[in-house]
């Protein structure tokens, strides 16, 4: 048996989902075997899901998304790097009711590429999602040597916000190593820079900005992207990687990352190869997935779907666990999933299925074991 889950946001890790399950399922069939990899769709939790699976955990000192010292981690296994952005510049590294949509930096992201540089990788998985930031990656491409200046020459002001004020682009000093890795852009998000699907409209309010805020933003990545095309190196790149699925992630840092040379993958689809998914597949006779609200983003991206559907291609029974259920029984089976097993079953108290997902997950882990196992 196989529990390949992600986290229930808030709640519980993926790897304490993993143990929880295991441990319910072992209370009504003690002797089942159960392979736990958890899993992680590119955002926050991608690279404690790698750790598990056998990687590095590296620590390193880098600015956070207001430009504070935090330590941050990537993960690191012969010769590939996962790096998180969330890590770096993520919503969970601003101080507690502090919200900073015009000037939180995706420098300190620029700074965890660099140690993964550093360390020798040869191949980086940049995950990115649940950032504090809306600069374009602008923050992160100065971190490994762009340059960025005002009409004084001066460097613009840290965050999207300070990109309206930009004059010139230069991307000749970035990293030189950058030309002989492989960068895998990861992520659960197809859209584009700008525009109503862009990073400021779909996402800006999740980072506090208002309806002038969106629209200041919106204005200053395009005005980003336009510079950029009259920049020696990029020219008209820059409007076709703006417009490309995957721009947009975690506030344009893909538009970022994309002149990096990054290749946009799926994060889901990225991460189960580089946990070794396959193999574990292969041996299981059932796979549990699952994520802490299992509803129609779920379908989009998320890792529930991600595994479901490489479990269906390999004539395996997938069954989920969840906090929550949105999704009618017809949809989750088109998905690739054959049951869903939401706490809320267990206890419809939504309160209490948060503060107490680990022992409910646990009697939820028995029910499966006893319609499948036992």
């Amino acid at each position: 048996m196989l529990v390949a889950a992600d986290k229930f946001k808030g709640s519980l890790t993926a790897v304490e989902v993993a143990e929880r399950v295991t441990a319910g399922l072992r209370r009504v069939v003690p002797d089942v075997l159960v392979e736990a990899l958890p899993v992680a769709d590119g955002g926050d939790g991608t690279v404690a899901a790698a750790v598990a699976a056998g990687f590095e955990r590296r620590e390193v000192r880098i600015a956070g998304p207001l430009g504070d010292e935090v330590t941050a981690a990537y993960a690191l296994r012969e010769g590939t790097a996962v790096v998180e952005m969330a890590e770096a510049s993520g919503l969970q590294r601003l101080p507690e009711g502090v919200l900073a949509p015009l000037t939180a930096s995706t420098y300190g992201s620029g700074e965890l590429l660099r140690a993964a540089l550093d360390a020798g990788a040869r191949t980086i998985v940049f995950g990115v999602g649940g950032s504090a930031t809306t600069d374009g990656g602008a923050g992160m491409l100065a971190a490994l040597g762009a340059r960025f200046l005002d009409a004084d020459g001066k460097p613009v002001a840290a965050g999207g916000g300070g990109l309206a004020a930009l004059a010139s682009a230069d991307l000749s000093g970035l990293d030189p190593r950058l030309a002989d890795v492989e960068l895998v852009l990861a992520s659960d998000v197809d859209n584009p820079l700008t525009g109503p699907k862009g990073a400021p409209a779909v996402y800006g309010p999740q980072k506090g900005a208002s309806p002038d805020d969106v629209t200041a933003l919106d204005a200053a990545l395009a005005h980003f992207a336009k510079v950029l095309e009259g920049t020696q190196g990029v020219g008209a790149r820059a409007a076709e990687y703006a417009a490309s699925p995957g721009a947009g992630a975690a506030g344009g840092i893909g538009f970022g990352a994309m002149l990096l040379g990054a290749r946009f993958r799926p994060g889901i689809e990225v991460m189960l190869d580089v946990l070794g998914f396959a193999p574990a597949l292969e041996r299981a006779a059932l796979v549990i997935t699952g994520e802490g609200s299992l509803d129609e983003q779920t379908l989009h991206g998320k890792a529930p779907a991600g595994v479901a559907a490489a479990a269906r291609a390999a004539g395996k029974e997938v069954v989920a666990v969840c906090g929550r259920l949105a999704l009618p029984a017809e949809t989750l089976g088109r998905a690739g999933i054959r049951r869903a097993y939401p706490l809320t079953d267990v206890e419809p108290d939504v309160a209490k299925c948060i503060a107490d997902a680990g022992p409910i997950l646990e009697r939820v882990a028995e029910s499966i074991a006893r319609d499948f196992v036992a």
